[in-house]
Formats: C-alpha cells, sequence, structure tokens
C-alpha cells in the first residue's frame, strides 16, 4: 500500500538512493546508509519504504509504466509500427528515465529478487516482436536486440551528448543495425 507524500522526504530518499544504488550497487546499500545521508532516522525511513526491494521497485516502477504504456499503444494497433519511430519513442521514454537505465545497466543482477528483471526481459521481448515481426527468423531477432540494447548503451554511455544529437546519432546507429527491417 503506498503511503502518502509528506514534504518531498519520499522523492528525497529515492534520489539518494538512486545516486547511492548507481555508485555501490543495491547489495552494497543499505537503508541504514540511505537514512545517514539524508540525516534521517532509519524509522523515519521505514515510514517511506519498508524494504530495500520496495525502495528499488519505486524507482524501476516508473520507467516500466512508460515502456508498457508505449508497448500496448503499438501492439494495439492493426499495423505495423514504423521501426525508427518506434524506436524514437522508446528512446524518448529511455531518456526520460536515464538515470534508472544507468543504473539498471550497473546492477541488473540485484533487481532479480524484485521480480523487475523477468517484466524488463518480457517489454524487451515485445518490442523485438514489433520492430521484427512475430515470425521473424533468428537474424531479424538478433538486429532487432541489437538495435534495442545499442540505444540504451548509448543513453548511459554518452549521457552527457546534448539529446538532439544523442537521439538523432542513437536512432540513425539503431536503424543500421536494423539494416532491411528498418525500411518495413
Amino acid at each position: 500500500m503506498a503511503r502518502p507524500r509528506t514534504s518531498g522526504t519520499r522523492e528525497r530518499i529515492q534520489a539518494t538512493a538512486l545516486e547511492l544504488f548507481t555508485k555501490q550497487g543495491v547489495q552494497n546499500t543499505s537503508l541504514r546508509q540511505i537514512a545517514e545521508h539524508l540525516g534521517l532516522t532509519k524509522p523515519a525511513l521505514y515510514y517511506h519504504f519498508s524494504s530495500r526491494e520496495e525502495l528499488v521497485v519505486s524507482l524501476v516502477q516508473p520507467l516500466i509504466d512508460d515502456v508498457e504504456a508505449l508497448l500496448a499503444d503499438d501492439e494495439h494497433h492493426d499495423r505495423t509500427p514504423d521501426p525508427r519511430a518506434l524506436l524514437g519513442r522508446y528512446f524518448d521514454v529511455s531518456y526520460r528515465h536515464r538515470a534508472v537505465m544507468t543504473f539498471l545497466l550497473r546492477d541488473l543482477g540485484a533487481l532479480s529478487e524484485t521480480g523487475l528483471v523477468e517484466r524488463i526481459v518480457n517489454w524487451r521481448r515485445r518490442l523485438v516482436a514489433l520492430l521484427a515481426g512475430p515470425e521473424a527468423d533468428v537474424s531479424a531477432q538478433a538486429r532487432a536486440i541489437v538495435a534495442l540494447g545499442g540505444l540504451g548503451d548509448c543513453l548511459v554511455l554518452l549521457g552527457d551528448t546534448d539529446v538532439e544529437t544523442l537521439r538523432t546519432a542513437a536512432l540513425d546507429a539503431a536503424c543500421a543495425a536494423l539494416g532491411p527491417l528498418a525500411t518495413r
């Protein structure tokens, strides 16, 4: 059950947790460290998050919700999505959540305890199916996987680049990875 927000404390906890999780990893960051970093008592932190796993889920869930909304919209239509447009929408969602994307790429293993890995893998499979088609061969699926993975890596490794420059370069590279799939 979600707890009420009070004076931005919940958001401050999330911001500090994201910073520490990204720097140290989830398993190496305790709720006590987060509380101390913020000058809070551990019970004050527990008021907002009952566990480290709940805190991790609260950080990742908005990304998952946004990607699932994107997927639902594209899957709902009886048309093959334009690959560049789909990759552009995926880039935009991922860019909005780039701090979480960075955290995920650096500590994906620690997320297995939360059940989020399975959800992320599921939406990646759905994106591949949208990009490559439902009956795609291994080569087409591999192209779609490389396009998606490369796009995500660009957000993390080139994150200091101007967003429009990065968007154009990443989409060009992802479409090149798609090869003939990019022009369907």
